[in-house]
């Protein structure tokens, strides 16, 4: 069961946030949602606190394998988010948001994922790593690009905005992991916990903001998110399948596509003045695509890697 443990947590705080949104929308006069950017930043810094330069070695190991990686984020995701807002006819905002989570880059949840499914951690983590560095060119050109019909974007605004929230901070913890060195053990081992602690309440506030949305859009929305995440998984699979990567390879690209960055969509639609419209596929990506992606790494986990 432990193996589910961070999945149980998520899904149990989105539901809280359903249930009883009040808490996490507005607390004694203060918005929830000012938490976001602030969580978002301590995620990214325990992500840089946990890297090292060492990291990056993977690049000249395996450079197949993180180019394929790299080039299935930021093209799979980004385009079946289009086709799904266009073919459901969702309003625009509602549409742009389902857009802005398939051009976010992965999460932290598809290292955690590639090690229950047997799959190539290194490539994971390197892939994660490069495609967040890369998001603040990545992310606002693919919007420009895919969602400009339905928002105004703004393509500089975007781009600082990812590189205050996100850039900033991993290269922030990346310096302290190499300053401190040994010495900073106990901080790797408390970060993640934060992290998982600081992504349960991203999910919570952003849930209890967008719930009105939810209640009205109901199953399509829903149908979407599901589409969007479990397509994630097979485009990504079998286009690394057919780039000649190895099974381990191709169960990691598998994650990294389908499992999104949803915090980082999160504060972008925040940033946006859209909460409570474009924040609302990152609302119910961040659960769903958690319970999908245990379910699929335990699976794969069960099955013998053959080559």
């Amino acid at each position: 069961m432990k193996n589910y443990y961070f999945t149980i947590a998520v899904v149990l705080a989105a539901a809280l946030a359903m249930v009883f949104p009040q808490p996490f929308t507005e607390l004694n006069g203060f918005q929830m949602k000012q938490l976001i950017v602030p969580l978002l930043q301590v995620i990214m810094f325990g992500m840089g606190a946990t890297m090292s330069w060492r990291d990056f070695v993977n690049v000249v190991k395996m450079p197949k394998a993180v180019f394929v990686g790299l080039i299935c984020q930021f093209t799979i995701m980004p385009f079946v988010g289009y086709g799904l807002a266009t073919a459901f006819g969702f309003p625009p905002e509602i549409a742009a948001g389902i857009i802005l989570i398939g051009c976010s880059p992965s999460g932290l949840a598809s290292n955690v994922m590639s090690y229950i499914a047997k799959a190539n951690v290194a490539l994971s983590i390197t892939i994660t790593t490069l495609a967040t560095l890369l998001s603040p060119l990545m992310t606002p050109a693919l919007m420009k690009l895919l969602a400009g019909q339905f928002i105004e974007v703004s393509f500089l605004t975007m781009m600082w905005d990812i590189v205050k929230m996100v850039l900033l901070p991993v290269l922030a913890g990346l310096v302290l992991n190499q300053i401190l060195g040994e010495k900073g053990d106990w901080l790797k081992r408390l970060l993640p916990i934060v992290s998982m602690a600081g992504i349960a309440m991203i999910i919570m506030v952003v849930t209890a903001a967008g719930r009105a949305s939810l209640m009205q859009m109901g199953v399509l929305m829903v149908v979407a998110v599901v589409l969007h995440n479990c397509l994630g998984y097979v485009f990504g699979y079998w286009a690394a399948r057919l780039m000649g990567l190895d099974e381990q390879s191709c169960r990691t690209v598998s994650l990294e596509v389908g499992l999104q960055n949803a915090g980082i969509a999160s504060g972008l639609a925040l940033k946006l003045g859209k909460f409570a419209t474009m924040g609302l596929a990152a609302a119910l990506f961040g659960p769903l695509m958690n319970f999908t992606g245990s379910i699929l790494a335990n699976w794969w986990g069960k099955k013998p890697v053959l080559d």
